[in-house]
Order: C-alpha cells, then sequence, then structure tokens
C-alpha cells in the first residue's frame, strides 16, 4: 500500500515519501533563496528552462527536493538524502522536482 502526504497542490504543495514517512513538499520564500543558493544562480529562470527543456541534471533535482521538503517544516540536508530511499525512485524524484517548480509559480 502506498503512504501519501497530506498536500494541497493549489497551495503549492507536492507530496512524497521518503523512507517510508510521508513528506508535504513546498517551494516558500526562503526555500527558494536557499535553492538559489545552492545551485550558485542569481535567478530560476535558467533551472525553470532547463525542466521545460528536459535538460536538468540530478544536483537540479536534489536541490529542488531538498529545499522543497525544507520548505514543508523538514529539517534535513541534502547529505541526508544520499541514502535515503524516495518512494518512486529517482522518476518521481524528477517528477515531485518538476511539479514544485510549477507550482511555485503557477498564477492563480
Amino acid at each position: 500500500m502506498d503512504v501519501v502526504a497530506p498536500h494541497n497542490p493549489w497551495a503549492g504543495e507536492v507530496a512524497l515519501v521518503v523512507d517510508g514517512q510521508a513528506r508535504t513538499c513546498k517551494l516558500t520564500l526562503g526555500a527558494l533563496a536557499e535553492l538559489e543558493a545552492a545551485l550558485a544562480t542569481d535567478t530560476l529562470v535558467e533551472l525553470v528552462k532547463r525542466f521545460e527543456s528536459g535538460g536538468f541534471s540530478t544536483r537540479d533535482v536534489l536541490a529542488l527536493i531538498v529545499a522543497g521538503l525544507r520548505g514543508g517544516g523538514w529539517q534535513g540536508s541534502a547529505s541526508d538524502l544520499v541514502s535515503a530511499e524516495i518512494e518512486g525512485g529517482v522518476v518521481r524524484a524528477a517528477e515531485a522536482a518538476a511539479e514544485l517548480l510549477a507550482r511555485a509559480f503557477a498564477t492563480p
């Protein structure tokens, strides 16, 4: 049976299960600032373009997942996810990262 994190997509939230624990991810303003710092970029436009074109890296996915988890209240870091199991694997992680970006910048 799959575990589902409680989430509200209309509030920009994305569900993700990490190590069997349901988590809610969200790119808050603080999480976006951390994301920019982690990717050493002044703007997230390049990151959005990479996802739109399919040219994103695993580093991009990891940074987005960490930022989203932290925006959802998680207190961990990227090093905590190195050995973590994400339900659905790399494909689900990439989908969640893309969903986070799309929902963070969607207009109502």
